[in-house]
């Protein structure tokens, strides 16, 4: 059956050439169980009206989206993983399918995989994903997103019927493959690769199409200055990012520079991790034995992981114009962080004075009295607005201490943000929607016992309530 006619497929990142990328084949899977599907962000693209067979055939066999790419492509990558430079990285387990445009702002948008096969990049792993994986990843993305990060979209979940021996999970496990929509699959890591191999001209290439493909505002008739305003905007997309996972209290887990996107995206969920309270030596993974990626170091590293893609476009810029751009990260992650601060809690902007006197009051007290991370917002979102229904918080004693006092003095000062919505059902609840490693488990637990979806599909439900409610009506 014929795509919608609202589906604009593209090849765009064919146009690299075959430098940039192998063709392959995905796996054969002997089972095809759909499991979850993306309604919303189908829609976005053209592709909510597939059947449910049409729909397993293109994301479970990975038939080609007409128009689209006619085969998969496993992108070449290097990276820093945990500062360890890795040449032998690249696309193991997935593949850039198809490529398509947003239907609202005309954004090319990736359908990337995880799970789909092994590939020239697979090394000695198998290729696979397991369902717990794919589960655990729908959980964070969804739940990102409706707390206001740019994360990418888990499309769709399909179970493959495949027993799968890993080290981190009871063994045998089911298997899976995931596709995500994303904004793009270009990593810093695509740039040090092409480093590592002294491509020059195909930095330069990839470089060319990246601004504009994703950012053309950033062009510059200049090479020099085509860079430097190239790793200004990715430091502040990715400031932007960084900032907004501060606020979620979300720890990515896996920091590598093959994790990090250059349009800014958060994506590929690993080891994640929500904090229960506020706590900058929190950490995701368990193989972290460092601390090096836990949540107070996240900023860090990502400036860490920017100054990696400054040095692969020294052959065009100068290093002091570079390092110039790169200390635009902190002021550009501060202003990020102050704003989000200002969404988490519902509020407009009281000047930047009084901004920053919120933003240290409400740190410093979560750090003071290790109150619930989410309860915290959940409970003064709207300000001053929803002092009453804070005061019956489970968090209550929290705020009745005198360490509360300069928030509400801070408080005092703001307005609530126009088209917030405090009548919404989720604000007549006692506790917000939250995300907990024993909740993630309560989650798998009876899908893995009694292939029970009803709890997934439960709190599926739940956190698409409190997306609704923190999306503000239009003015």
């Amino acid at each position: 059956m014929p795509l919608s006619p609202s589906f604009r497929p593209s090849v765009s990142h064919a146009s690299l050439g075959d430098a940039f990328f192998d063709q392959v084949a995905a796996a054969e899977f002997p089972e095809h169980t759909l499991r979850f599907r993306n309604q919303r962000a189908a829609a976005s693209v053209g592709l909510d009206t597939l059947t449910e067979e049409e729909w397993i055939g293109h994301f479970g066999r990975f038939e080609p989206l007409q128009g689209s790419l006619p085969a998969p492509l496993a992108l070449r990558y290097h990276g820093h993983q945990f500062r360890t430079y890795n040449p032998d990285l690249g696309d193991g387990r997935g593949f850039l399918f198809a490529q398509m445009h947003d239907l609202g702002d005309g954004r090319l948008l990736d359908l990337g995989t995880k799970g789909s096969g092994r590939t020239p990049w697979s090394r000695t792993a198998d290729g696979r994903l397991t369902l717990k994986g794919g589960v655990r990843e729908v959980l964070a993305t969804e739940m990102l997103e409706a707390l206001g990060v740019d994360t990418s979209k888990t499309l769709s979940l399909i179970e493959t019927g495949e027993q799968l021996v890993r080290g981190d999970e009871p063994s045998p496990t089911r298997s899976a493959v995931m596709v995500r929509l994303s904004h793009s699959h270009i990593r810093i890591g695509s740039f040090q690769r092409l480093l590592y191999l002294d491509e020059t001209d195909n930095i330069a290439k990839l470089l060319d199409y990246t601004i504009r493909t994703y950012m053309p505002d950033v062009w510059r008739d200049c090479a020099a200055e085509r860079a430097v305003a190239f790793l200004e905007e990715v430091s502040r997309r990715v400031a932007v990012t960084g900032a907004a996972w501060m606020l979620a209290g979300f720890v990515h887990g896996v920091l590598n520079t093959d994790n990090i996107n250059v349009t800014g995206e958060s994506f590929d969920y690993g080891p994640w991790r929500f904090l229960p309270l506020l706590d900058p030596t929190f950490t995701a993974a368990y193989f972290d034995d460092t601390g090096l990626y836990a949540y107070g170091r996240q900023p860090d590293t990502l400036l860490w992981n920017l100054t990696r893609l400054a040095e692969c476009l020294l052959p065009f810029a100068g290093q002091a114009e570079l390092e110039t751009a790169l200390r635009g990260f902190e002021p550009k992650f501060q202003s990020a962080f102050n704003a989000a601060m200002l969404r988490r809690l519902g509020l407009r902007s009281a000047g930047e004075a009084q901004d920053i006197a919120l933003v240290r009051a409400v740190w410093k007290f979560m750090l003071e009295s290790k109150a619930p991370f989410e309860q915290v917002f959940f409970d003064w979102y709207g300000g001053l607005k929803s002092e009453m229904r804070a005061a019956d918080s489970t968090a209550a004693d929290h705020y009745a201490s005198p360490t509360f006092a300069p928030v509400h003095a801070a408080l005092a000062a703001h307005q609530p943000a126009p088209g917030i919505r405090l009548d919404h059902t989720y604000f007549t609840r006692k506790m917000p929607c939250t995300m907990l490693i024993d909740q993630v488990e309560n989650v798998w637990t009876p899908i893995a016992e009694a292939d029970d979806w009803s709890v997934f599909h439960g709190r599926l439900n739940e956190i698409a309530d409190m997306r609704d409610a923190y999306t503000p009506l239009a003015e």
